[in-house]
């Protein structure tokens, strides 16, 4: 029987302690990047913001003169989901997702909150008379800035939470570079694409003989993502699939030099030097030059919240991700053998749902494809903006009264266990 959060060994729960850490510092910066793109964006000076923006740099032989916000877009988020298919590959080889009666709550809790925001966004489209092309922006959750809400409200919460957060968000990511990949990808050069194909399996293969020489592979990576690229394949899908080349157990001459497992093993050896590339460059920066809209005031910024684009992306965030990630875990709960861990009430599964529809990375990065350059583009960026505030807002509240009954409950039960030594066992009304 599946119990929820409870089955982590202690390595795997280490690792995830590690994450967490590294994450939270990633959604502060995250959130400095964005506040100063929006301040710049919106004041006196906002010309130099869009000139350094909109800047373009690189050989234009190769097709690679692209604009400071391209490069951040499709260069520099590279690395992010580079960690992605590394934290990917390591969970479905060596960790929670590699048990299918594990794997069960958190991946019809991530399905979920993907199906339900885009048909809500769809709906509100039909309705309105939307462009549909933005369905999978609210669909993303961003594990940086929902980490980084935890950190701020969630000190007595039960670590299953966070574990559920973790494991979800990563089914996430994979169903997001899905998304990408096959729903915008508008031209497809094949020839290309095969020589990026032959590339990586050079990359896959180096590794699985142990080769680890960082001028040898980083010119591999740099080729394989350049293939990509000129495929018509967006850029960031090359990141991705590096990662799933990188090996999860030690092989070869990592075997022999004393490494084993997977704690020791290649992915997490470059999730561990590359995360903090991702969280405290790659991610901020792109951050930075994807969140400067000019709002236009307070009146600007209503009226861009009333394009039924940006009323779709917001009510799919909010209440989209919620019913999604709660409906999604209920019905996995009341029609399979998996339940909640023992430490864990329904509520607090709320707050978290409510704080899956903290999309930010990934939502603007659907949104520049869906709408590049144009007034929705800038009316999703907002509207992403606004969904992740009420979304953070709203399950701040949810999980900071969650978080005061368990900081009262700790002090009961170190109270009861100065005065008898023994602690009582606390029955937790669902």
């Amino acid at each position: 029987m599946r119990v929820l959060g409870r089955s982590a060994s202690w390595p795997e729960a280490r690792r995830i302690a590690d994450v967490l850490r590294r994450e939270t510092i990633g959604g502060a910066l995250l959130l400095v990047a964005a506040v100063a793109a929006l301040t710049w964006s919106n004041s006196p000076w906002a010309g130099a913001y869009e000139a350094v923006r909109d800047f373009r740099v690189g050989p234009g032989t190769l097709h690679l003169d692209l604009t400071v916000g391209a490069w951040a877009s499709d260069g520099l988020l590279a690395i992010f989901f580079f960690v992605a298919g590394l934290e990917l590959k390591r969970e479905f080889v060596a960790g929670d997702l590699r048990d299918p009666r594990r794997a069960v709550v958190p991946v019809a809790a991530a399905v979920g909150g993907v199906v339900v925001p885009a048909a809500l966004y769809t709906l509100v489209g039909v309705v309105g008379g939307g462009p549909l092309r933005g369905w999978a922006i609210p669909t993303a959750t961003d594990i940086a800035f929902a980490l980084a809400v935890l950190a701020v409200v969630g000190r007595y919460l039960p670590s299953a939470l966070r574990t559920f957060l973790l494991t979800l968000a990563v089914v996430d990511d994979l169903l997001a570079i899905v998304v990408i990949a096959v729903f915008y990808t508008s031209a497809l050069a094949v020839l290309p694409l095969v020589g990026a194909l032959v590339t990586l399996a050079v990359f896959a293969v180096l590794l699985r003989r142990g080769v680890r020489a960082w001028w040898l592979l980083l010119p591999l990576a740099g080729l394989t993502w350049f293939l990509v690229h000129a495929s018509g394949v967006h850029a960031t899908v090359a990141g991705v699939l590096l990662g799933f080349a990188v090996p999860v157990i030690a092989t070869g001459a990592g075997r022999a030099s004393g490494a084993s497992g997977a704690g020791h093993g290649p992915a997490e050896r470059f999730e561990h030097r590359f995360r903090p590339l991702s969280a405290g460059v790659a991610v901020p920066v792109f951050a930075f030059f994807s969140a400067g809209v000019a709002l236009g005031g307070w009146s600007g910024a209503t009226s861009a919240l009333r394009d039924p684009v940006a009323v779709g992306i917001v009510v799919g965030l909010v209440v989209g991700k919620t019913i999604g990630i709660l409906g999604a875990t209920w019905l996995v709960t009341r029609l399979t053998r998996a339940r909640l861990d023992d430490g864990l009430a329904w509520i607090d599964v709320l707050g978290l749902a409510i704080l899956g529809g903290m999309g930010f990375t990934v939502s603007l990065l659907v949104a520049e494809l869906a709408f590049d350059g144009s007034a929705h583009g800038e009316h999703a960026t907002v509207a992403v903006l606004a969904g992740s505030l009420v979304a953070a807002v709203l399950a701040g509240v949810v999980l900071r009264f969650r978080n005061r009954a368990y900081r009262l409950l700790a002090a009961a039960e170190a109270e009861d266990a100065d005065h008898d030594g023994v602690p009582d066992v606390y029955q937790r009304d669902r």
